[in-house]
């Protein structure tokens, strides 16, 4: 995720980083090239055809509504996966103050925290498809479904404290719900992960994105003559540029530039829950060139 102030003029015109032009630099050169080839064309052959622009405004209207959908629609998924996690960092904090509360002996409630940290980041490394690496992974990594797993494991702390009298009914209960909460927002991350927006939208948006831009100068040389190039660069760059950041934002979980901060919201929960095992709470983590993972 970029994380920066508003950029100052200079900056707007050259910054890169959290930039689209470096993936869209290319087709964008690419149309600029098949644009100066039909300008030349047309004036040394007078051979291209010369479209009426009103088509291409109905086209370029049609073009815009449905980009704009699809950016609402991926919009949508990057927002609900952020308050998802958000959810999860409040359940966290709530499930260390309730075991303060329900659990007077410090080893199963150090235990449960624990087990509720392994249980995060197999739930972060699970919905970036990485294999569970981390220090503490070892005990879930060969489980199927890592998170579930570690799920599991601190419900079964919760379980043993309830049978061995260190918890009573109503604490048991009370965190019992906490874990539900927990993997309410666990299934609704996998659930975004798991169903992507419809192939047919990337597909439909990139082909006629491409056929607007090829046949645009058709309907500008006329008028435009050798500008033709700059104008279609910038139509091409804003239709394909759109495109790409809906791509971004329809994958939250990924380690593109517009995805969440997994790393950093997981450092958040670490910190908050080192003072109830008696740690040091480590240092959050800081964009690196205005970048936090």
């Amino acid at each position: 995720m970029i994380v920066r102030e508003k950029p100052g003029f200079w900056d707007l015109l050259t910054a890169l980083r959290g930039s689209i032009v470096p993936r869209v630099i290319w087709p964008v050169g690419l149309l600029c090239g098949v644009a100066v080839l039909i300008v030349a064309l047309d004036r040394l052959t007078g051979l291209a055809p010369h479209l009426d622009g009103s088509v291409f405004t109905v086209f370029g209207i049609g073009l815009s509504l449905f980009l704009g959908f699809r950016n609402n629609a991926a919009y949508d998924r990057w927002w609900e996966a952020r308050r998802l996690w958000g959810g999860l960092l409040a359940d966290m904090r709530s499930l260390a103050r309730e075991a303060e509360v329900f659990l007077a002996d410090p080893a199963p409630r150090k235990e449960m925290l624990r087990a509720a940290l392994v249980f995060l980041h197999a739930h972060r490394l699970n919905l970036r498809r990485l294999s569970p690496l981390s220090p503490g992974q070892e005990q879930v990594a060969d489980a199927i479904h890592p998170p579930d797993a570690a799920l599991d494991r601190l419900n079964a702390v919760v379980a043993a404290a309830h049978r061995q009298g260190a918890l009573d009914g109503f604490g048991a209960r009370a965190l019992s719900a906490r874990l539900g909460s927990m993997a309410a927002q666990q299934a609704g991350c996998e659930r975004i992960a798991n169903s992507p927006l419809p192939f047919v939208y990337s597909l439909l948006i990139y082909r006629t994105t491409y056929l607007y831009c090829l046949l645009l100068p058709l309907a500008l040389i006329g008028t435009t003559g050798w500008m033709t190039p700059v104008f279609v660069a910038v139509v091409a760059y804003m239709f394909l540029g759109l495109a790409e950041v809906t791509e971004d934002l329809a994958h939250p979980f990924g380690a593109t530039q517009n995805a969440l901060p997994l790393d950093a919201i997981c450092r958040a929960v670490e910190i908050s829950l080192a003072p109830h095992l008696g740690q040091e709470p480590p240092a959050p983590l800081k964009p690196q060139d205005y970048y936090l993972s």
